[in-house]
């Protein structure tokens, strides 16, 4: 017998049962029945470690692992040759579980990227051996390059979300809770060079306009402006060049600023900012400025589905995790591109913890939790969690209806073009 679930607002999510408990049944034992595979799907992931957009042993590695048990893959679709999409069902509703198996240069899977694939695609075999019985349709999308390219974003551009109704995937963390919504920041990039004019440094310095002065400049500026900005965003800022010889004005020099921002007014404002401190920079040392926002798209906040993420609370406190509905920023404000989606369909990016000691994410020894016992039995709870939750959407429309309108009173569908214009000049 099901309970009425709680909505995060207090408001009874009436009439909501989700899957029949006999479906739960089936799609939670299909999952823990492949728990070695799962793992040694992970590791595999976990030392193959390439970057974002050059991931192709670790798809081709998920898209065997898929084809061997019967399911039709299809790889470098929407214009992204590491991109995956494999369904099972036919029509709608139609749920996707997103992967991600892309590593940081120099860490390796720092961030934990193998155990988001291998939970996600025990998630789509556990639902897709019940399609049947619940109808509808489960799609697994491997999204390459969060980590340095927004792959999510670019996929939504060439329309592979066009006809998902909802979207679900979960991230590895530490710490003794998880998290079944959280708050994250948009992010973008600046590139920004300054053009000077060279000269020899002491017998004619008078004749040059010094770049390096100006990327100092800039890079004070925006120093000084961290100070007046909100508590929960950053300003991140390295100079990448700054001239070749000690005794030559240099006439280049380069820097890259990162912005991130509560909510996508906000990060539209502070690159304003960013802009106007950057413009400043070069009228006062007599160089010019050239920028290049967003060399990739830039990442939007994740809008977290309130029904989504209740009916995954409670799958994953039945599996015994000590997991919080609170809407938490967590890690201090972090970012990733599955806010792009979350703003064009309801969705939800829950947390899972794969050690209790508390560890920065991008680091090696996060990577090393990502391939621990602790770290291969969050694959499985995740992936029921994710797949039970799916179950629940395709199986209820009352709570489909729920999630519509949790997904319209938070904003509905936002214009992305607009919100990710770069800020005009001077």
């Amino acid at each position: 017998m099901k309970t009425v679930e709680t909505h995060p607002s207090g408001l009874a999510l009436t009439g909501i049962i989700g899957a029949p408990d006999s479906l739960a049944r089936n799609i939670t034992a299909t999952i823990e029945d492949l728990a070695t595979d799962l793992r040694e799907l992970s590791h595999g992931i976990h030392g193959i470690a390439e970057v974002g957009f050059e991931e192709r042993l670790s798809v081709a590695f998920a898209a065997e692992f898929l084809r061997y048990r019967g399911f039709p893959v299809q790889v470098g679709r929407y214009g992204l040759r590491t991109s995956l999409r494999a369904e099972a069902g036919s029509g709608s509703p139609k749920v996707a579980v997103l992967a991600e198996y892309d590593a940081l240069p120099g860490v390796g899977h720092g961030c934990g990227h193998n155990v988001i694939c291998a939970a996600a695609v025990g998630a789509f075999l556990g639902v897709a051996s019940q399609i049947g019985e619940l109808g509808g349709s489960v799609v697994l999308l491997g999204t390459p390059a969060e980590e340095n390219g927004n792959g999510k974003e670019l996929l939504a551009r060439a329309g592979a979300f066009d006809d998902i109704d909802a979207v679900v995937m979960l991230h590895p963390f530490t710490g003794e809770y998880e998290v079944s919504s959280f708050a994250s920041l948009a992010v973008r990039d600046v590139e920004v060079s300054f053009h000077g004019v060279a000269a020899h440094a002491s017998s004619a310095p008078q004749m040059g306009r010094n770049a390096l002065d100006a990327v100092v400049a800039a890079y004070q500026g925006i120093a000084a402006l961290r100070q007046h900005i909100p508590a929960t965003d950053r300003l991140h800022c390295l100079i990448v060049d700054g001239g070749s010889a000690v005794n030559v004005v240099p006439h280049l020099a380069s820097a890259v600023v990162e912005i991130r921002s509560l909510d996508p007014d906000g990060l539209a404002d502070l690159s304003q900012r960013v802009q106007h401190v950057l413009e400043g920079a070069a009228l006062m040392t007599g160089t010019r400025l050239e920028t290049t926002w967003d060399p990739f798209p830039a990442y939007l906040p994740v809008r977290s589905n309130d029904a989504l993420a209740g009916r995954y609370h409670g799958h994953m406190s039945s599996r015994g995790r000590n997991i919080t509905r609170e809407t938490e920023l967590v890690g201090g404000g972090w970012s990733t591109d599955l806010g792009n989606l979350s703003v064009r369909v309801p969705s939800i990016h829950p947390t899972v913890s794969i050690s209790r000691e508390n560890t920065p994410m991008h680091t090696v020894e996060f990577g090393q939790h990502a391939i621990s016992p602790e770290g291969d039995a969050a694959i499985v709870d995740g992936a029921v969690g994710l797949a039970l939750t799916m179950a629940d959407y395709l199986a209820d429309d009352r709570l489909r209806e729920q999630a519509k309108l949790d997904f319209e009173a938070a904003g509905g569908v936002l214009d992305v073009e607009r919100l990710l214009t770069p800020p005009s000049g001077e």
